[in-house]
């Protein structure tokens, strides 16, 4: 099992910027990707970004360029740094972990994101 917590939501005005923070613990040896999934009220979870034990990355089209994910092994935490804010980018951010087998996915429980116009 997998326990992810996320840290480093709140509210931000428009064209700010915000750092995301989520702590894996447990067994964290079965653990190949990560990265940050959203929901804004009304719509599907749709994905942010993911980046992988080696470092490659994959983002939405909508936060490319805002949006930069990054990986501390050692300490088995997953950033995601938001720049340049919008209106649209108000959600609940959920870490997300996927076991080596691409099998098993594991959820935080959500940090929500305001950003206000």
């Amino acid at each position: 099992q997998v326990q992810l917590v996320e840290s480093g939501g709140g509210l931000v005005q428009a064209g700010g910027s915000l750092r995301l923070s989520c702590a894996a613990s447990g067994s964290i040896f079965s653990i190949n990707a990560m990265g940050w999934y959203r929901q804004a009220p009304g719509k599907q979870r749709e994905l942010v970004t993911t980046i992988t034990s080696g470092g490659s990355t994959v983002y939405a089209l909508s936060v490319k360029g805002r949006f930069t994910i990054s990986r501390d092994n050692a300490k088995n935490t997953v950033y995601l740094q938001m720049n340049s804010l919008k209106p649209e980018d108000t959600a609940v951010y959920y870490c997300n972990a996927e076991e080596r087998s691409g099998q098993v996915n594991y959820w935080g429980k959500g940090t929500l994101v305001t950003v206000s116009s």
